[in-house]
């Protein structure tokens, strides 16, 4: 998902409206591609759940993956009623296999696409995704490394002397692990997004909005190495605005990132746990709370959180991590004999 974009989603293959919709959402709701993306592709197969049905195609019997939808019109989707939409996630809960969260990622792009069609454009006579519930998901909390898993990775990355970008890889991990940015936010990372005095780093987040993030003497001992190396490349290199480049001088990709974390945490033992570049922005949250003492809401800002919801789920952490240790107690097994009866008493 990470490397998806507008350009290359088909969207000529779109209803004009929903072209016009996906417009929206990027210049006037400020909503990242990636997330206008996925709703796109979402909105696709409603739209071709509804145009087979139309052409008399039982979705739960064929293949929907070439059914044009093109053809859909503003008249077709002002006639869509919520026992369709119903209908639809049904398909893709039992056809598709998706679980809670992608039926309420579903149920999100239909409920913002009939909003937009009834109250931004007046397209349609009502909407008929009001009413429209989605299943709870289970709360699950996110995995993390722990603190000498952590310094275990750092070593290993920076023992690795036969790979001519370690400096590099050994500052991104340390940026990820110490500032808790998104993927996103270090690969945009520009020069100049450097302070002078090297105290701050400014990311531009979700929406397109920026915020400033402080450095700490272990960001900046990790950064300089690799800057000298970066600075004294080739003159292609050195013109580059992009604070980190590939082996082809072009500002890195996702996909090379998440490559090299997935690298090093197989050299480090860590492999096969579900771990990735998002699981360290949870490992840097998680330190900072937990080992840290940093205040919830200062973790918020710094995590570029809108909701403080979101950042309170590593309080859930902290306190399962609380539970743990008075289970671990070794009088926690510890229970009273049983009462003695009347007659035992008696007896003795």
């Amino acid at each position: 998902m990470a490397n998806l974009s507008l350009s290359n989603i088909g969207l000529s293959e779109y209803p004009k409206i929903a072209v016009e919709y996906a417009q929206y959402l990027k210049s006037i709701t400020m909503k990242s591609e990636l997330t206008v993306c996925e709703y796109m592709l979402d909105l696709r197969t409603f739209f071709r759940f509804i145009a087979a049905e139309d052409a008399g195609i039982d979705p739960n019997e064929e293949d929907l993956s070439e059914v044009v939808f093109s053809g859909i019109t503003t008249e077709r989707l002002a006639c869509i009623e919520t026992s369709d939409l119903v209908r639809f996630i049904y398909y893709v809960d039992r056809e598709r296999d998706n679980h809670s969260a992608a039926k309420n990622r579903k149920i999100s792009a239909l409920r913002s696409f009939f909003r937009y069609l009834y109250v931004k454009k007046h397209l349609i006579p009502n909407n008929p995704a009001t009413d429209l519930e989605g299943p709870k998901n289970k709360p699950s909390l996110p995995k993390y490394l722990n603190l000498e898993e952590s310094v275990l990775l750092l070593k290993t990355i920076y023992a690795d002397k036969e790979s001519k970008n370690r400096r590099r890889d050994f500052a991104i991990v340390t940026l990820f692990l110490n500032c808790g940015m998104r993927l996103s936010e270090l690969v945009g990372i520009n020069l100049n997004d450097i302070s002078v005095d090297w105290q701050t780093i400014v990311v531009t987040g979700k929406g397109n909005k920026k915020r400033e993030i402080f450095l700490n003497d272990a960001c900046r001992e990790a950064l300089y190495p690799y800057m000298k190396t970066r600075l004294d490349g080739t003159p292609e290199k050195a013109a580059q605005k992009a604070l980190f480049l590939s082996r082809n001088g072009r500002r890195i990709s996702n996909k090379t990132v998440q490559a090299m974390i997935y690298k090093y945490l197989d050299m480090a033992g860590l492999g096969g746990r579900g771990l990735s570049v998002h699981k360290l922005r949870h490992t840097a949250a998680t330190l900072m709370y937990q080992e840290g003492g940093v205040d919830v809401r200062i973790l918020q800002e710094l995590l570029g959180h809108a909701q403080l919801s979101t950042t309170q789920i590593y309080t859930h952490i902290s306190n399962q991590n609380i539970k743990a240790a008075v289970e671990q107690n070794p009088l926690g097994d510890f229970k009273p004999e049983s009462e003695p009866t009347d007659d035992t008493k008696k007896r003795t």
